[in-house]
């Protein structure tokens, strides 16, 4: 598949600092207890909050996933919303014992792929929530074209594997991340003009069907794709999925600056804890906040508030 890379600057938007960070990602589930278990199982997450509404989990430090629990949940069907996201590993090594934790825990594994930048083990958990398990290579050893060009090659599961040592048991280790979102939108173009001409992402790859962007070079912090069809729409009410995602910036001062863009150019704004919550043209919502220290993460997950997808009683 041609690929077309894209270094052309949009000018518009305040610059995303390349210190941008992705925080916890919220998930509307079924069932709680049944998802909580599953995540510690095959995952290794920790429980940081449980209640009997939602949970939040990462690795103890820090709050990478949310759960939330509406019960009426069915499965996501032919339209926008969560394609996969990315719990990124801070050395292969962690990478390799959340390969062998799915395996130990019989979990169905959906694919692998070698991306050049980062090798990637793709499942989905009990709603079918897309998840990614990534760990990057070195900056130094991404490809000039950061992959999109070649396309994915195989992984080498074994290789990978064969990192592992003994005493390596127990739940995730600490330093795991959000590190990339992926969704499903109605139109790349219209996708485009959203998270690029008022968010503020660069482009880093453009197919015929997908967009890939970030901040700072990243190889992508989010990718979007017309996967379900063209001009597909939201989720309806009560679908399990994406109920919103997390973009974390260094300062107040960012997010306010970013505001001010986004107040000039139409977009609704919602006020919530350290900054706001804006919904794309597929009614995704994202919060973008300013960044908190380590010591404050676990509190992270409740940080930007109950978000309620339009017509959900979630």
């Amino acid at each position: 598949m041609s690929v077309e890379s894209v270094s052309e600057e949009t000018p518009g938007p305040p610059a995303l600092s390349g210190d941008l960070t992705l925080g916890p990602v919220h998930l509307i589930v079924a069932a709680l207890d049944h998802s909580v278990e599953w995540y510690q199982r095959v995952l290794g997450l920790r429980v940081h909050t449980h209640d009997v509404s939602a949970s939040e989990m990462g690795d103890g430090t820090r709050t990478v996933v949310v759960l939330h629990e509406d019960p009426q949940a069915g499965p996501a069907g032919r339209h926008a919303g969560l394609y996969h996201y990315a719990l990124l590993y801070p050395s292969r090594l962690e990478l390799a014992r959340a390969a062998a934790r799915v395996i130990e825990a019989e979990a169905a594994i959906e694919g692998t792929a070698d991306h050049g930048t980062h090798e990637a083990i793709y499942l989905a958990d009990p709603d079918g929530n897309g998840i990614e398990l990534a760990a990057d290579r070195p900056r130094n050893q991404w490809p000039a074209d950061l992959g999109y060009h070649r396309g994915p090659a195989p992984l080498d599961s074994q290789g990978l594997i064969s990192v592992l040592e003994e005493g390596l048991e127990g739940p995730v280790g600490d330093g795991l991340r959000v590190g990339h979102l992926h969704l499903h939108v109605g139109d790349v173009a219209q996708g485009l003009r959203f998270y690029r001409d008022l968010i503020g992402f660069e482009v880093q790859a453009l197919l015929p069907s997908a967009a890939f962007v970030s901040a700072g070079g990243y190889h992508h912090h989010l990718g979007f794709n017309v996967w379900r069809g063209h001009g597909v729409g939201p989720a309806p009410a009560h679908t399990a999925g994406l109920l919103h995602w997390t973009i974390e910036l260094p300062q107040a001062a960012d997010v306010d600056a970013l505001r001010e863009w986004l107040t000039r150019g139409g977009v609704d704004v919602e006020t919530r804890d350290r900054g706001m919550i804006v919904r794309d043209p597929w009614e995704t919502a994202v919060a973008i906040v300013a960044q908190e220290s380590d010591g404050d993460s676990r509190a992270d997950g409740a940080a930007a508030g109950r978000i309620n997808p339009p017509g959900s009683a979630v």
